[in-house]
């Protein structure tokens, strides 16, 4: 009996010591980690400021290979949403919820730095559970991130909740820390260009029968805008004899920027989608993935003559053969991201690389082999071959055709109702730069990849 007592008093005093240690622990919980990014400052802030490309640097995926995602509120910002369920219990389910971002996207590169606090819920202990995100460029020449994430949590009165907060650096802690080292790694594959000034906008575009010519010439703009004349004439003479007319400007598509040459397609949509070749109707349709096979694959982008093929056929990339040089396809269709540029061509790659930037930090897939980016040549110079002041004068849309289902129908620019500056405002790029006078684009399906123009 006398032992039993000894244990009951035992099991109290253990009790008491418990409840006294319990309120005696803080009621709050703080974990942080912080790391230094080489990149962009509007950059990191857009990809914590949306959850599209949370799946690819979060560390529950590296915990459970099968869990799934789901996208749901707003696309961006305030009240976007993603959940996630994993059919490991050790990870669990759980959701996050944009809170709050200060300041908005179109202030943070002049701030300079940036909160953004997402709400978490998941089956750690507490209540009140966030995460906070603050961003800061540092660095001597200002061009690294610091980038602080914090978790925090309230216990309340629950003494259990508040013995949870000696393993805060178990779950919470390994989340932060492993997601920065992915963050990083994601980071590093996005080109670190400067994208705060462009107002892209996302648009429908349909699918539209185009004329096209590939071609070659030096890199100036006079021989660029030579070649591009003379495909233009066959593109022309070729919808004479089809019985079309030609119904757009100027598209120009690049296959590859060379050091010494230039190497791209022109093109001109026309107003019919059925070709009479050779007597017979040819349906248009788009282009197809090249074929796998490396035999078939090296004369994929080469000209008909090459392949053998007869005016009305197709060649490997599902093109028909027109006459000679020129090829018709169905190009465009479905959504794309839009910007517009005034200058010479010189600055052309680089705003189709910030659009390609931009799409990877809002989580827009695009498909650089099949459906490359095109752009469109609004206002030809004013004296073709004249003066480089000439060549100031020309605009151009340029288009990043984007892929993949769950696509917002507006960026975060259009939402806020912001519209791009006229292009009579855009600063030309460097006329001794300047590569084409031409729009430039890759052409649809061309298996080559092409490198951008150094700014």
């Amino acid at each position: 009996m006398t032992r039993l007592l000894e244990f009951i008093v035992a099991l109290v005093i253990v009790a008491v010591l418990g409840v006294v240690v319990g309120v005696a622990m803080p009621s709050t919980g703080h974990v942080e980690r912080e790391m230094l990014i080489s990149k962009d400052l509007r950059q990191v802030y857009d990809v914590f400021s949306n959850f599209r490309r949370f799946p690819d640097y979060t560390v529950l995926r590296s915990f459970d290979s099968k869990v799934q995602f789901e996208l749901s509120g707003k696309a961006y910002g305030p009240g976007a949403k993603i959940s996630w369920k994993a059919s490991d219990p050790k990870v669990g389910d759980g959701a996050l919820e944009i809170a709050s971002i200060d300041p908005g996207f179109a202030q943070i590169a002049d701030a300079g730095k940036g909160t953004i606090v997402w709400n978490l819920d998941n089956g750690w202990r507490g209540s009140d559970k966030k995460f906070t995100i603050k961003l800061e460029r540092t660095g001597r020449s200002q061009k690294l991130v610091k980038v602080n994430w914090a978790y925090d949590v309230s216990y309340g009165f629950n003494l259990v909740n508040r013995f949870s907060n000696l393993y805060i650096h178990g779950d919470p802690d390994a989340l932060i820390q492993f997601s920065l080292s992915n963050l990083q790694n994601l980071m590093a594959s996005i080109p670190n260009i400067d994208y705060s000034k462009m107002v892209p906008s996302i648009v429908d575009q349909p699918a539209k029968p185009i004329l096209f010519v590939s071609t070659t010439a030096p890199r100036t703009l006079d021989d660029v805008d030579t070649a591009s004349d003379k495909a233009m004439g066959e593109i022309q003479a070729a919808a004479k004899k089809l019985g079309v007319n030609i119904t757009s400007p100027r598209i120009t598509f690049t296959t590859n920027w060379g050091d010494q040459n230039y190497t791209f397609d022109v093109a001109a949509e026309i107003d019919a989608t059925t070709l009479k070749i050779n007597g017979q109707d040819v349906e248009l349709t788009a282009a197809q993935r090249p074929s796998l096979d490396p035999a078939e694959a090296s004369t994929a982008g080469a000209p008909a003559a090459a392949d053998n093929a007869t005016p009305g056929s197709k060649d490997k990339l599902g093109r028909v053969i027109v006459d000679g040089n020129v090829k018709a396809v169905l190009a465009f269709g479905g959504k794309a991201l839009k910007a517009d540029w005034a200058g010479t061509g010189a600055g052309l790659p680089q705003t189709r690389q910030q659009l390609e930037a931009y799409a990877q930090t809002h989580g827009y897939k695009y498909d650089d082999v099949v459906f490359r980016a095109y752009d469109i040549q609004t206002k030809a110079p004013t004296n073709n071959h004249g003066t480089v002041e000439g060549y100031d004068e020309q605009k151009f849309e340029i288009y990043l055709p984007l892929q993949g289902d769950n696509l917002p129908d507006q960026t975060p620019e259009q939402e806020a109702g912001m519209k791009p500056p006229a292009l009579e405002e855009a600063a030309p790029a460097g006329s001794s730069s300047a590569p084409a006078a031409a729009g430039t684009a890759a052409a649809p399906a061309e298996a080559a990849s092409a490198p951008t123009l150094s700014k």
